[in-house]
């Protein structure tokens, strides 16, 4: 059983790193935000080809809840995959892929700035090293970038993306007491009707791009694998093994996006880039190990959707 779990978590952890790397294939291919919207308008119909019945007995649930709803699709969904699917444009997918590791960290900062969830000082610790991991990377090797303010416009993006997907999670407390496929539903129809304009605006900069052949296969690649499958496999682990032990199983999301960058795309991992991959996990793992008994992880129902 616990086996069959860590399977269907590593294979969800897979599909989301390799988000990153299908943004940076789909250069020249697709436009961003046109994936973005044919993503989510693919991904809308093939979650409601697995849920109609569902959704209606949800329906009077929903109804109270649509604004909420359709906030966890504009901020989680198409924000983030919007910012990600541009900053590959400018940055590479490696980078991106590191940066990600960024998002437990906010998460854990905006708890206790907010709801005052309790710290220890090896969650300091931890989140301080990953905050360096994460800075490393977005300044490419020389911190000093960082102080002069100089900072690649796709590290920038993705940093956007960042703080978009861990203020989704943290809003994630509030989610109405619904099915998963319904949670997962109502969302993705959000986020297919706000990237409309989106895609118009991109259509007027002269910018939009309809895919070709290939711009097909890495649009169905987002609609149906991190979108669809991942998430339908990291709810089968934490129904089977916790949120807590699922969640830590999230670091792989960069490690995963680093590797495939490299095997796919053939992106060069420099010694920063291993520098950085190093400080991220281990801090997350550090900050994990050593948070207060009494206060649980808030984990995101799917980190790169």
């Amino acid at each position: 059983m616990q086996a069959t779990a860590y399977l269907c978590l590593v294979i969800a952890t897979l599909c989301w790193g390799g988000n990153s790397v299908a943004g940076k294939l789909a250069v020249g291919h697709i436009s961003p935000m046109m994936l973005t919207f044919l993503r989510w308008f693919i991904a809308v119909a093939l979650i409601a080809l697995i849920s109609v019945p569902q959704l209606k007995r949800d329906w009077p649930v929903v109804r109270k809840n649509l604004p909420l709803l359709f906030f966890y699709g504009v901020i989680g969904y198409t924000l983030f995959n919007a910012m990600l699917y541009s900053a590959v444009q400018y940055t590479t997918a490696i980078n991106v892929a590191i940066e990600q590791a960024g998002i437990p960290m906010l998460i854990f900062l905006l708890n206790f700035m907010f709801f005052r969830t309790g710290i220890s000082l090896a969650q300091c610790l931890g989140f301080g090293m990953t905050l360096i991991g994460v800075a490393l990377t977005a300044a490419h090797g020389d911190l000093a970038t960082l102080l002069q303010l100089s900072l690649n416009r796709g590290d920038g993006l993705m940093l956007i993306a960042i703080a978009a997907y861990s203020v989704y999670t943290i809003f994630l407390r509030w989610k109405p007491p619904v099915d998963w496929r319904t949670l997962m539903a109502f969302p993705a129809l959000g986020a297919m009707l706000t990237s409309v304009p989106l895609l118009l605006w991109e259509a007027g900069r002269g910018a939009a791009l309809w895919p070709d052949q290939a711009g097909w296969v890495i649009t169905f690649y987002t609609a149906t694998f991190p979108s669809l499958l991942a998430q339908i496999l990291y709810i089968k682990g934490v129904e089977a093994i916790g949120a807590n032990r699922a969640g830590l199983f999230i670091n792989l999301v960069p490690v995963f996006g680093t590797l495939l960058s490299v095997a796919l795309i053939g992106e060069r991992l420099q010694s920063f880039h291993m520098i950085a991959l190093a400080l991220t996990l281990g801090g997350i793992a550090i900050a994990e190990k050593g948070r207060p008994k009494a206060s649980a992880p808030t984990v995101p129902a799917s980190p790169v959707d």
